[in-house]
């Protein structure tokens, strides 16, 4: 189990490093203009990384990874939904510079993430990268909720006037998913909010770890 988890968050740590260099290197030569093409640049590759990350919800239940359920599955819900139903789904919303900031910090976030995972999991401790994945997620996750909440409502015009994903069922039924994504709105902030609080207990209890330490010394 150990050489699977090891494997897995090594190939998402090569994933989502090669989308963050991608980025920032295409802004640092190309700029503004850089941010119309950020999804064709990057996107297929996202869309894996985001894919595999679904396998985390199996991993917890299966005893593979020792992580709480719920703010993972909320995580990586939101995620999926915004990748693939509001962004995929819509070229139109796929060349907006909202897009390409929602990406880099999805990614700032994981560039920590996977390989504080990846040396936890062969026992190995690295002090700085282990502050920034307790610390990173305090500026990043808020943000990260701020570009989401925009994006979903950029996303509504084009929803709107395409219909896309609107359907009319037999006995005069119908699904309008524009109101679903605004009442997913609503419940987005929720989940980030919820997610946040449970990384918050998680900080708590390394600082509290962490001044145990220095007390032994």
């Amino acid at each position: 189990m150990k050489a699977y988890l090891s494997v897995y968050y090594l190939i998402q740590f090569c994933g989502h490093s090669w989308i963050f260099t991608n980025m920032t290197a295409r802004l640092l030569f190309f700029g503004k203009d850089s941010f119309a093409d950020t999804f064709y640049a990057i996107g297929l590759v996202m869309q894996v990384c985001q894919l595999l990350s679904a396998l985390e919800l199996l991993h917890i239940p299966m005893g593979v990874e020792q992580q709480s359920f719920l703010p993972k599955c909320s995580q990586v819900t939101e995620r999926l939904i915004i990748l693939f139903l509001v962004i995929t789904s819509q070229e139109e919303v796929q060349s907006k510079c909202i897009v390409c900031l929602l990406f880099f910090l999805w990614n700032l976030w994981d560039v920590i993430r996977y390989p504080y995972l990846l040396l936890s999991a062969v026992g190995i401790e690295y002090p700085a990268l282990t502050w920034l994945y307790y610390s990173l997620w305090i500026p990043v996750h808020p943000l990260s909720l701020l570009a989401e909440v925009y994006t979903v409502y950029a996303s509504l015009p084009y929803f709107e006037a395409l219909g896309t994903f609107s359907y009319t069922l037999p006995f005069a039924v119908s699904i309008h998913f524009p109101y679903i994504l605004k009442a997913y709105l609503v419940l987005l902030p929720a989940g980030v909010l919820y997610t946040c609080s449970h990384l918050y207990h998680k900080r708590k209890l390394y600082l509290r770890q962490q001044e145990l330490k220095l007390k032994v010394k």
